[in-house]
């Protein structure tokens, strides 16, 4: 098992409800991340069809194993690497918020759905997400989630319980929430000891400016990566000895105490 597995993150606007044109953006990205002999790339929310594309969505999204992820699977298996991307998945009479992780070979190894929704549009247009997921890609786990979900402490605790090396966010932060990219993802990725990548969105659509700022945090809340506010397709190492030494120097998982978190709080005085 391999200990270090160097990954791409790509920032980027792409266009708004052209999924073609977004998926040879994946194609051309995972092409020069893959020379540069990363495993994973990760890509923003809703990539594959634009975030803030109102319901437009209700027409853009498909089966997990739809057309487009058939070509993205083509594109993982021509390049060589990982592919980790968002769209809108429909299930029935359901659209959720969904992001899918293709393996090297173009297999599908995990689609995961957004379980925190954030605001009125994103509450209109979608479902809510039911179950977290971590995923075994060639030795290292990868917790899933997206965008708003990493704001929830719980949702990233679950996972490094869980055993998860690396939490991957695509996500679409839009101004004036920046606050969340510099400081709550360094915060995440201390408490929990594990590498957090968090790729965002640029430019602007519609009323919605996005912040950039994608980063990759290292176990130790340490910044190893971090993009601006334009296109950028940067890279990083995760290591899983960082993150054992980590848990070494600060062994905050093995001193947590669920029996008492799962109790109720006693309060004393007041109303």
């Amino acid at each position: 098992m391999e200990q270090i597995m160097k990954i791409a993150i790509y920032q980027g606007a792409g266009v708004l409800g052209r999924v073609d044109e977004n998926l040879e953006v994946i194609r051309r990205s995972a092409q020069s991340a893959a020379r540069q002999g990363a495993g994973f790339i990760i890509f923003p929310e809703m990539f594959l069809t634009g975030y803030n594309a109102g319901d437009a969505i209700f027409e853009l999204a498909e089966a997990p194993a739809g057309p487009s992820a058939e070509k993205a699977g083509r594109i993982a298996a021509e390049t060589d690497i990982a592919l980790l991307y968002g769209y809108p998945e429909r299930s029935g009479d359901r659209v959720y918020n969904s992001a899918v992780l293709i393996g090297r070979q173009g297999s599908q190894l995990a689609n995961y759905r957004k379980t925190h929704l954030f605001g009125p549009e994103e509450n209109r247009l979608y479902h809510k997400g039911d179950s977290l997921l971590l995923v075994n890609l060639e030795g290292l786990k990868i917790g899933l989630l997206i965008c708003y979900d990493v704001e929830f402490p719980e949702a990233v605790r679950l996972l490094a319980a869980a055993g998860a090396d690396l939490i991957a966010v695509p996500t679409a932060l839009m101004k004036p929430y920046c606050r969340i990219a510099r400081h709550v993802v360094a915060a995440r990725a201390y408490e929990n000891e594990v590498y957090v990548a968090y790729v965002n969105r640029c430019g602007v659509e519609g009323h919605l400016e996005y912040c950039g700022l994608s980063c990759v945090i290292g176990p130790d809340g340490d910044e190893i990566i971090r993009a601006a506010a334009d296109e950028a397709l940067l890279f990083a190492d995760i290591d899983r000895a960082a993150i054992a030494k980590a848990r070494r120097e600060n062994p905050v998982l093995t001193d947590r105490r669920p029996e008492l978190y799962s109790r109720s709080v006693q309060i004393i005085g007041g109303s």
